[in-house]
């Protein structure tokens, strides 16, 4: 029978920010993690063309909150990275998210200023006072037009559903800019780790007080462990309820198949990221890593996404069916003593990066009453 204070399902963001925390507070922590692997899907490696390569796809980190820019900072160096992506259509690359440049190149405009923009948004887009799904948040937003070239087709491989199928939230996430900023995001902090996320895992959990037990799943265990003070789950929220007779609908998620070739050429595409929202080819997007942190080598690795419906739960799927199956589970969660979930999984919430570790630092500070974290790793 094991017996360990604090123990932790996962061994991703969330996972390894609180057994860090819980660990430098002299707590004895147990991780255990499906996979063979820690980093959950920032993982990521040197491949044989001496590329580092996220095996679960690109991760850019990018943040306006300054605790969390401070904490990831105590385990590695970060390089400055501006991410940008550009799409393909009709035969010519175009910047994403939509901006001034955008609309220049697919519709042949010479726009100069904001106010140019604003006034084409205006002329073109269909005004939907509360947009109920994403193709209405979308045609409020640019119009019909750049929906169908960059929107529909994009959203229908990417969660096997077309816009109007999702809630506004997904497609409002996506920003719309008046100006010619090409950046993917307009954070205060942009940053990729210098030798990879792999490294910054490492080091957060490098620590007498934690144990990480890899290839395990929790399921196979569970009744192995007693007397701990708390428990964090950080996996998919209706997987830990499968064993509870009331409780068997499945939550939606997407998932990625990657193909990974390596090349014998110095580039395959202009940019690290492009996009294919068209329907000429089934996957959304080309990754090239080299570009990340301007690697070099003689050869390239590529991976093309292909998201699907099975494999490793990626994305949730909001909708209302989901979100009232979910509430279900949350329901049962709140009857739960000393057992805590935490993460996109667990949530059934898209999160990016950063807010991945502020709600799993929130969540330390709100069990421990502490409101800054004071404990420095450091680096050697």
């Amino acid at each position: 029978m094991r017996q360990q204070e604090i123990v932790i399902v996962g061994a991703g963001i969330s996972g390894s920010v609180l057994a860090e925390r819980y660990a430098c507070q002299g707590k004895k922590v147990l991780v255990i993690e499906k996979r063979d692997h820690i980093g959950g899907n920032c993982f990521d490696y040197t491949d044989e063309n001496g590329i580092i390569v996220s095996k679960y796809g690109a991760h850019l980190f990018h943040t306006n909150d300054r605790e969390v820019w401070e904490y990831v900072n105590r385990f590695t160096i970060w390089q400055p990275w501006e991410h940008q992506v550009v799409a393909r259509v009709d035969e010519q690359l175009v910047p994403v998210p939509v901006n001034r440049n955008t609309v220049n190149l697919m519709f042949g405009e010479n726009l100069q200023t904001d106010q140019d923009m604003k006034q084409w948004l205006e002329k073109n887009r269909i005004p939907i006072d509360q947009p109920t799904n994403g193709e209405e948040a979308v045609l409020n937003s640019v119009g019909l037009e750049l929906y169908e070239k960059l929107f529909k087709h994009y959203t229908k491989k990417q969660w096997d559903k077309y816009p109007d199928e999702l809630d506004a939230s997904v497609l409002n996430r996506i920003p719309v800019r008046l100006n010619e900023d090409g950046r993917y995001f307009s954070d205060r902090y942009q940053a990729i780790p210098i030798g990879g996320y792999t490294r910054l895992f490492e080091r957060m959990l490098d620590h007498p007080n934690i144990e990480v037990m890899l290839n395990t799943d929790y399921a196979d265990l569970r009744d192995d462990l007693t007397g701990f003070e708390k428990l964090f789950y950080t996996g998919p929220i209706d997987r830990f309820f499968e064993f509870k007779k009331n409780l068997q609908e499945k939550l939606e998620y997407r998932s990625i198949r990657f193909e990974f070739e390596s090349l014998d050429m110095e580039f395959f595409q202009e940019n690290s990221v492009v996009n294919y929202p068209g329907t000429e080819v089934d996957f959304t997007r080309i990754v090239e890593y080299k570009h990340f942190g301007n690697q070099k080598s003689s050869k390239t690795t590529i991976s093309r996404e292909f998201t699907v419906d099975h494999g490793d739960p990626y994305y949730p799927v909001p909708n209302p069916r989901n979100q009232q199956v979910y509430e279900s589970y949350r329901r049962e969660a709140d009857k739960l003593s000393n057992v805590y979930f935490v993460g996109r999984l667990a949530s059934y919430k898209y999160f990016n990066m950063d807010q991945a570790f502020r709600c799993s630092l929130d969540l330390y500070h709100q069990l421990e009453e502490e409101s800054v974290v004071t404990t420095n790793t450091g680096l050697d």
